[in-house]
């Protein structure tokens, strides 16, 4: 599994993370902001979850390319 995090707070609702990885990340319809995707939230959070393997690459891509580097992959 690969756990993720979301700094929502310092979200700038660019896109960049769920376009390049739309299997963890996804836009919030309340706020504009990125969150995970339902099936992969930790305790209910909209900020963290735990993904499978194979989304690590596109995760680590969406933190790397996060302009306000507000992702963290571990």
């Amino acid at each position: 599994m690969v756990h993720v995090m979301i700094d929502r707070d310092g979200c700038i609702s660019c896109g960049t993370c769920w376009l390049e990885c739309p299997d963890l990340f996804e836009e919030s319809p309340e706020d504009a902001k990125s969150q995970i995707v339902e099936r992969y939230r930790a305790r209910s959070q909209l900020s963290e979850g735990d993904g499978p393997d194979e989304a690590a690459g596109c995760a680590q891509v969406a933190a790397d390319e996060c302009p306000v580097t507000v992702i963290t992959v571990e």
